[in-house]
């Protein structure tokens, strides 16, 4: 415990030295993972296949802000689906838009849970996002999640019917949207996946709020809880298929990645909790004050001891 708690100080202490240099090391390795999996999974445009692609954006990314990675990968994400379908490339347009207007043009500085909920559904652990955006942001963090959960419905579904998008020429295009939207938006796993996030970062904000000892790790375990009740209840409600196997590897990954975030953010020390209580003309207050785990670094010296040889030497020539 001791040794991770000065990881830890040592980790502060360096990110506050070099705070530039590592925000743009985590952007880049943020958008090269966002592009590498965008490529993989619907890398239907070959100019954006080239392999210096996503690295070359990456580069590009480490210097902007957030809310701009988000709308170059989701351009990227719409010339790729433009090569498929451009009815499907226009409905995505229009949806992606609409977010940026109504949400990310007030609040744009959680704009990356609009690209972490994608990655994560395709890493298969798309439970560690609930209980991750729970822990760190307010309840208007679930609209990007769940904006989130629609994007990556939508690459699923173009890459799973890319063919028949392809030849399908003769619908007549306004059946063809309609159909499009109906079967993107009205797919019943999208449903529960958006419910089951709705529900977990509901219970974990709501949860990690309370002024309870060991407030957060409760959020933890609740919210996984409530995140596999809400999956199997939905799977009933809807009669959609589940993997048990991809559901427990999840929520293991989920609640590691969790407690992690947990030790590095709000690691406290409840043994030495202390309440205090005072007032003014017009309130009394009581307040709980719980200290964190502190340790300071080993200060480690190396005294450097002259040659023994070197100093009798010395003394023999002062004899002289």
């Amino acid at each position: 415990m001791v040794m991770l708690l000065v990881l830890k100080e040592r980790l502060r202490s360096f990110y506050g030295k070099y705070a530039a240099l590592v925000d743009g090391i985590v952007k880049f390795g943020y958008s090269f993972l966002a592009f590498y999996l965008l490529n993989e999974n619907i890398g239907f445009m070959e100019v954006l296949k080239n392999p210096l692609v996503p690295p070359a954006f990456s580069v590009l990314c480490a210097f902007l802000p957030y809310s701009l990675i988000s709308f170059l990968l989701g351009v990227v994400m719409v010339v790729h689906i433009y090569s498929v379908s451009l009815e499907i490339a226009l409905v995505t347009a229009v949806f992606l838009i609409s977010v940026m207007l109504l949400y990310y043009g007030f609040q744009p500085g959680d704009s990356y849970w609009l690209v972490l909920t994608p990655i994560a559904f395709i890493l298969r652990v798309p439970y560690v996002i609930p209980l991750l955006a729970g822990l760190s942001g307010t309840l208007i963090t679930a609209v990007p999640v769940c904006c989130g959960v629609a994007v990556y419905y939508i690459l699923l579904y173009v890459k799973q019917n890319a063919g028949v998008l392809t030849n399908d020429a003769s619908v007549d295009i306004t059946q063809k949207f309609v159909q499009i939207i109906r079967t993107m938006f009205s797919n019943d796993m999208m449903v529960v996946m958006i419910l089951t996030c709705l529900v977990g970062i509901l219970v974990v904000y709501l949860l990690r709020s309370l002024s309870v000892d060991y407030a957060w790790f409760l959020a933890i375990v609740i919210g996984t809880i409530v995140q596999m009740a809400a999956v199997f209840v939905g799977a009933f409600l809807f009669d959609v298929t589940v993997s048990i196997g991809e559901l427990i590897v999840g929520v293991i990954v989920a609640i590691a990645v969790a407690m992690v975030y947990h030790f590095f953010v709000f690691a406290v020390d409840y043994s030495r909790t202390e309440y205090t209580q005072f007032e003014d003309d017009d309130y009394v207050y009581y307040v709980k004050a719980v200290p964190k785990f502190v340790v300071s670094k080993p200060d480690v010296k190396v005294q450097r001891i002259n040659n023994p040889g070197r100093m009798r030497r010395g003394a023999r020539e002062k004899e002289v």
